[in-house]
């Protein structure tokens, strides 16, 4: 698949350049098949390709989707003209997001016998003025974020460590280890940082029941939001007697806000294709597909690379390192259907039906594709496999609540100081992620609520910031782990139009099979939307049915939640029931007294014009479409409440801010 537009070209690795032969990899992940003097050669490239030590100048651009958009394709390209220009002998690695996407674009410069060290912001203009301090010995304080502490190096004098970062401080960054550091587009740099190995350790020294009973026994439960046990489900495919058990990676991510799936393929693909081989071990199978989005090209174009890569190396196809074992893997692409992430649907969309959930039991992983035998994943679950298989079971257990075991990846967004990507230890409070992480919320605004969970998930306010992370404790203030998307909202944030909007996605996305989902959403949307109309929208008995709908807006959820078809439905009411808790008086507010006190919903707001600031310039009476606003030229004007339709273009066209909303 061809590079997405705004993507610059990548460069050709250098002739010189440290790479790994299938032959190298065969010694290096079966023992006793390498000579002495083998080994040693080998320990010497992979030193080259961890980079911990470079021979001439290096520098790392952060190419994500998020980079990318932040203006990283231009910063390339100055790099580029800047080396030319100067004749500089130099590397230049595209990396992918290493989770502080407010900070992008990033550029890290690592010089011979200095560690690496880290810059913000850096947008092409900047580029030159950056490379000439660096190159001459010199780091600029401005966009400096910090450096890595690399052992045997000189540290650069008064810059702070990377992991000293209020970002990075508090994070247990497993799945993340190498997003950001590593080239995702060479399997070379993955097995020089222990990629791989896991895999070739399951395959020498487990049989697949005892990886069951090794992923059982660690408390990893799946982390695509319904929390079930992995080794428990793996275990139900495995005793399934068939000839053909297959595996699936689920990245079809479809949550509003969520990213994480999406930053770990485009940053460390080699993870995932490890994790994905040791689950096909782990229950049989000898096929997996990777369902992934359609709207996620660079994601793919990581993942098609890695398959090739892994299948040149032997560690993928037929007899992987000589174990016996065979694996074919497909990518399946996704139509952005919200529906498909749930497992059955995605399924038919894999046999080429309509994407649409159906009744269980039989459980895919006693029937799922084509019939037999299949294990649904997401992509962080796949992407701690190895890491677990390799330290085993009580290690991965160590880090976390006795319910909930491991870490937990968050994509962090909304009004927020630091957005990006999280990693965060189970059992950590919303609190520290909030605050401590994310820097708080910017220009001196209140805290309000997290939408924890997508639209499936809950709202948590101020009086719960303290809850701990984990898949029991979120559920008790009706909210649920999700797939990882976390919206902060701050005072000006309206929690009926929060519940409004989720509403609208969710009835849109249904699949439309079953009726409490497809029609029970579209009343909930319809009396949302009659919360946040005016009285001088409604004719007939529209104020009647307002009511109507209010009082029996609790009754219809509850119906929802108890009939649908598929967990999508069961859990479509829960934006709507979580804000209703924790927000009565806003609904309050709105039904009773028609006002939206975070003056948001626009039908709602009442306005006025402050004549001690108009200086009647008319240009809010040329603007408004009713003739609402009277007054002479160079005089104050007014608005004529009854004639007022609530569009505020007024707003819009004042540059003084005469035009108050209420």
């Amino acid at each position: 698949m061809a590079a997405s537009s705004n993507q610059p070209a990548r460069t050709e690795p250098r002739a010189d350049a440290a790479r790994l032969s299938p032959d190298d990899v065969h010694h290096l992940l079966v023992p006793g098949t390498a000579t002495a003097a083998a080994s040693a050669s080998l320990e010497t490239t992979l030193a080259r390709l961890r980079r911990d030590r470079v021979s001439r100048p290096t520098l790392y651009v952060g190419a994500g989707t998020c980079g990318l958009g932040a203006g990283a394709g231009k910063t390339l390209r100055a790099i580029r003209t800047y080396l030319a220009d100067h004749k500089l002998d130099a590397d230049v690695v595209e990396v992918g997001c290493i989770g502080l996407c407010s900070a992008e674009p990033l550029l890290d410069v690592q010089l011979p016998d200095r560690p690496r060290v880290s810059f913000k912001g850096v947008i092409a203009d900047r580029v030159p003025a950056l490379l000439d301090a660096v190159l001459a010995g010199s780091v600029p304080a401005e966009h400096v974020l910090g450096q890595f502490r690399t052992d045997g190096l000189p540290a650069w004098p008064d810059v702070p460590c990377l992991d000293e970062h209020p970002f990075f401080a508090p994070q247990t960054r497993w799945v993340l280890a190498n997003c950001g550091l590593i080239d995702p587009t060479s399997i070379d740099e993955y097995i020089a940082r222990g990629g791989y190995r896991a895999l070739a350790r399951v395959l020498r020294e487990q049989t697949p029941a005892e990886l069951c009973d090794a992923v059982e026994a660690s408390g990893l439960r799946g982390r695509g939001g319904g929390g079930f046990p992995t080794g428990k489900k793996w275990k139900f495919a495995l005793n399934t007697g068939a000839t053909q058990k297959y595996v699936i990676c689920n990245a079809d991510e479809g949550d509003p806000g969520a990213f994480m799936d999406r930053a770990v393929i485009e940053g460390d693909p080699h993870r995932l294709v490890e994790g994905l081989a040791i689950a096909a071990y782990g229950i049989g199978a000898s096929k997996a597909y990777v369902y992934i989005r359609a709207e996620y090209p660079l994601a793919i174009e990581r993942l098609i690379q890695a398959l090739d890569q892994a299948k040149r190396y032997g560690l993928l196809g037929s007899d992987i390192l000589g174990s016996g074992f065979s694996l074919d893997v497909i990518i399946k692409q996704g139509a952005g259907a919200f529906v498909c992430g749930e497992e059955t649907a995605l399924i038919h969309s894999i046999e080429g039906r309509r994407g649409m959930p159906r009744p269980r039991p039989p459980f895919p992983a006693v029937q799922g594709l084509f019939g037999k035998p299949t294990v649904i994943n997401n992509v962080e679950t796949l992407a701690n496999l190895p890491l677990l298989a390799a330290n085993g079971p009580q290690w991965f257990a160590s880090v976390g609540t006795p319910t909930s075991r491991g870490t937990k990846v968050f994509a962090l967004s909304g009004k927020i100081a630091r957005t990006g990507l999280v990693e965060v230890a189970m059992g950590t409070k919303l609190r520290d992620i909030v605050f401590a992480i994310g820097g708080g919320i910017p220009n001196g605004k209140a805290y309000k609520a997290v939408q924890i969970g997508g639209p499936s998930g809950g709202c948590i306010p101020t009086q719960h910031l303290d809850v701990e992370i984990d898949y029991e404790s979120l559920k008790t203030v009706g909210a649920m782990m999700g797939s990882g998307g976390m919206v902060v909202m701050d005072e000006d944030t309206c929690m009926v139009d929060v519940a409004k909007f989720f509403m609208d996605f969710i009835q849109r996305e249904s699949c439309g099979k079953c009726i409490p989902c497809r029609e029970g959403t579209k009343r909930m949307l319809e009396i949302l939307q009659r919360i946040t109309r005016s009285r001088r929208m409604e004719k007939g008995a529209d104020a009647l049915l307002r009511f109507k709908g209010v009082m029996y807006m609790e009754r219809l959820a509850s119906v929802i939640r108890e009939t649908s078809l598929c967990g999508l439905g069961q859990t479509a009411p829960n934006p709507v029931l979580s804000t209703l808790r924790w927000f009565r008086d806003e609904y309050e507010a709105h039904i009773f007294e028609r006002r939206c006190p975070a003056h948001v919903c626009t039908e709602l707001l009442h306005y006025r014009i402050d004549t001690e600031k108009c200086i009647g310039c008319t240009a809010c009476a040329r603007h408004c479409p009713a003739d609402a606003i009277v007054g002479a030229a160079k005089t104050p004007h007014y608005i004529v409440a009854e004639k007022c339709i609530g569009c505020g273009s007024c707003v819009q066209a004042c540059r003084l801010g005469a035009v108050i909303a209420e």
